[in-house]
């Protein structure tokens, strides 16, 4: 699983978001348990990372290893760092989302010490790859020159808005 992880955040390092969350979707567990059928096939718990999906007669798309495998941290480093792109790095939240075309927005709700960061990031004219593109960050109104921003605790407010466009 580990592998397949990091196989989805070299797509999305490649700028291909659709094969990084085409990829994801793949190993997330919740998507083998959609159904009656999927739950007989897959047999363990469709909330946790499982280490390995059998691929063989007769136990084919049987979960094992769950509860093993240290995939979980892994997984949420992907959707979160990779494909939503949010990372923190000391006082600095970094910003480089890597998300599907039919996207068109999402919001994070981002909580440091005692101030909340509504972040609020919007796609426009991305084609089909939704691939990493040129952006803008603006703080309360105040556009940044970087990708990032600095993080204060404040004890307010703030609303960061990030605008995705076609280059």
């Amino acid at each position: 699983t580990h592998g397949a992880i990091w196989a989805a955040m070299a797509f999305a390092a490649l700028g291909d978001a659709r094969r990084a969350w085409e990829l994801t979707a793949m190993i997330n567990p919740v998507n083998h348990a959609t159904t009656a059928q999927g739950v007989a096939t897959y047999k363990v718990e469709p909330y946790v990372m499982a280490a390995d999906v059998y691929a063989l007669a007769p136990h084919t798309g049987r979960g094992g290893w769950t509860w093993y495998s240290g995939s979980a941290g892994w997984m949420y480093r992907l959707i979160v760092e990779t494909l939503l792109g949010v990372r923190l790095e000391g006082d600095r939240l970094t910003l480089a989302p890597c998300v599907p075309a039919n996207w068109p927005a999402f919001r994070i709700h981002y909580r440091y010490r005692e101030t909340v960061y509504h972040i609020a990031v919007t796609q426009e004219g991305i084609g089909e790859q939704g691939a990493q593109v040129p952006m803008t960050v603006t703080v309360d109104g105040e556009e940044r020159g970087e990708q990032g921003i600095h993080l204060v605790d404040d004890h307010r407010e703030h609303l960061v808005e990030v605008v995705l466009r076609a280059g």
